[in-house]
Parts: C-alpha cells; structure tokens; sequence
C-alpha cells in the first residue's frame, strides 16, 4: 500500500518519477530480515531433512548416553557457585579535547603583493563562461523538455480520445450484439410457443373430433341404459310407486284379512251350529214318540221340527248379536253380517 513504485490514479496522467535514493537504516532493515529468514529456513531444513530415532522395539526403550569424548558427570542437582565482585564509584565521561596535529616543518614566509597571483577579471572568466554555458544548455534542455512532453500529452490525449472512441464504438457493437442476440431468442422463443400452440390446437380439435365421433353413439345409450335402470323418472309417478301404491296395497291387504277373519268367523260358528242342529236330530225327543199316533204325521212333524229350529236358531241369534261389537270395531265387517242375515233362511230351512 506504500510502495512508491506503485502507480495509483489515472495511469494516463504523468507518471511520478521513484525516488532515485533509498533510506540507509531501510537497506539495513531489509537486509537482517533476509539474513533472518535465510537462518530460519535453514534451521528448518536441518530439523525435517535429519533423520529421527525409530520408535523402540517392544521390551525396550531408549536411554540418553554420551558420546563425546570427554564424558560429563550427570547428576539431577545442578551445581551452584556464589561469586560477587566490587565496582568502583560512576564517574562522569571528561569531554574530548580537540584534537590538534602536532606541529613539523619550519615557518617560512614570502610577502606577495596584490595583484600578483591572482586577477579577478581573467579568472573568473572561464568560471563565468562554464557557468553561462551550463545554465544555457540546462535551459535548452528544460525547454526541449517541455515541449517533449506537450507532444507527449498531445500524443496521450489523441490516443486517450481514440481510445474512448473506439470503446464507446465497442460498446456500441456489444450492445447492439446483445440486442440481435436477444431478438433473436426472442424470435426463436416466439416461433416455438407458437409451434406448441398449433400443436396444441391440433391435438384438441383432433380430441374434440374423436370425442364426438366416440360419444355420437354413446350418451344416447347411456341415457336410454340410465332410463331403464330409473335414474331418469316422473316424479309424479315416482311419487304414486313409492307412497300411493304401498298405502293402497296396505289398506287392501287390511281389508282382505279383516274380510278372512270374517268370513272365517262366520265359518266356525255355521259349523257350531250344524253340529248342534246334527247332535239334537240325531236324539229325538220322547214326547214326540207318544204323541206321533194320535197326531197327523205331516203336521206332528213340522210343529217340533219349526220349534226345534227356533229353539236352535234362538242361540245362533244370540251368538250373532254377541257378534256384533266385533263387526262395528271393525270397519269393514258389514259385508260380513249381511252374508250371515243372508244365510239366516238357510239355517232356519
């Protein structure tokens, strides 16, 4: 970061010039830290290229021995010696004398009048001439330098503008570059999409088509199969299937059973009636045994045959009066009791 020799800023601008000079105590620095570096990386060397001792076989183990020639006693104390010493009291440093050469020779002296040595006017010519001189040329130079470098900067900023030109220009190419390259993959992206879309739109009307041409026969099959199965009805007459027609068949069956239990009633008591009318023909009574010579057998035999048959008849009657409360319960016993009353000439014939 502090590297005189690395430029920063603008690298068309001039260019500083490094310093021609080197700090003494910098050089010395640098170069114990070589010196440094070089022990370390030695003394590193040395350690990882020397060979270390192999681990111990087992049973034993290693044990430090001396191998010089002049052996040492080794002990676990280490000798010890007190010693003091006595320095004299601190005395200021004297300061230097000056040094002064000692004297040789013999003093001679020569008395030189003004003028004779030197002439300011012819020596100083010379001087004044190179010092002329050196100062002119310097200033050619300086000049010369100058314009040196106006041409340079010229030079600079002509290739600086060239330069800007052409990368402008190639950032102009780049971008238009870039915006082909996009068109194109927008085109491309857009020539795609609307080649799945015709697909796409020539697999739904070919689907469109086949589904039609696949359903043409079969909803009006299906819709024939699901009238005949009844998923498509009359509510009406859903209605009279479902509600009327169990109630009436209810109410009919009632009425049939009551008209059963009628009629089966009715059986049992004709039966009743018939076997007490066979058991009292089959005893006849006595007196009608006495009786029969002096009477007219026509109308001695049709005298007890009518009271025997209202005297049989008078229980039946009774019996069906018994059987009335039964046949007003029920609703439908009136046809019932008009077959008995119907039956009634039978019984009493």
């Amino acid at each position: 970061m502090f590297d005189p020799r690395v430029v920063r800023g603008n690298v068309l601008s001039v260019r500083p010039s490094p310093p021609q000079h080197t700090e003494p105590h910098t050089l010395e620095v640098k170069r114990q830290r070589s010196a440094r570096r070089k022990v370390l990386a030695r003394k590193f060397t040395q350690v990882h290229i020397r060979p270390g001792t192999p681990e111990p076989v087992e049973g034993r183990e290693h044990v430090h021995v001396q191998t010089e020639l002049y052996l040492e006693e080794i002990s676990d104390r280490i000798i010890e010696v007190d010693g003091e010493c006595q320095t004299d009291d601190f005395l200021d440093r004297p300061p230097t004398p000056l040094f002064i050469p000692a004297k040789s020779g013999k003093d001679v002296a020569t008395q030189i009048e003004e003028g004779e040595l030197f002439d300011f006017d012819i020596e100083v010519k010379p001087i004044l001439e190179v010092l002329v001189g050196k100062t002119v040329e310097q200033a050619l130079l300086e000049v010369m330098e100058e314009e040196e470098l106006a041409q340079l900067w010229s030079h600079q900023r002509a290739f600086a503008e060239l330069r800007n030109a052409e990368f402008a220009e190639l950032q102009r190419l780049e971008e238009q570059d870039r915006r082909i390259k996009e068109e194109k993959e927008r085109r491309r992206l857009e020539h795609l999409e609307k080649l799945r879309k015709q697909r796409e739109t020539a697999e739904k009307i070919a689907a469109r088509a086949f589904a039609q041409r696949y359903l043409a026969d079969l909803i009006p099959s299906v819709f024939n199969k699901l009238h005949d199965s009844g998923f498509f009805y009359d509510p009406i007459e859903r209605d009279i299937e479902t509600e009327f027609l169990p109630w009436l068949m209810s109410e009919v069956e009632e009425t049939l059973q009551k008209k059963v239990l009628g009629r089966t009633m009715l059986d049992s008591l004709i039966r009743m009636v018939v076997e007490k009318r066979l058991d009292e023909f089959s005893h006849p009574p006595p007196s009608a045994q006495t009786n029969a010579p002096s009477e007219e057998p026509g109308t001695a035999d049709a005298a007890p045959m009518s009271g025997e048959a209202d005297a049989a008849d008078q229980p039946v009657a009774e019996e069906e009066e018994t059987d009335q409360p039964v046949a007003e319960e029920e609703e439908t016993d009136q046809p019932v009791a008009e077959e008995e009353e119907a039956d009634q000439p039978v019984a009493e014939e």
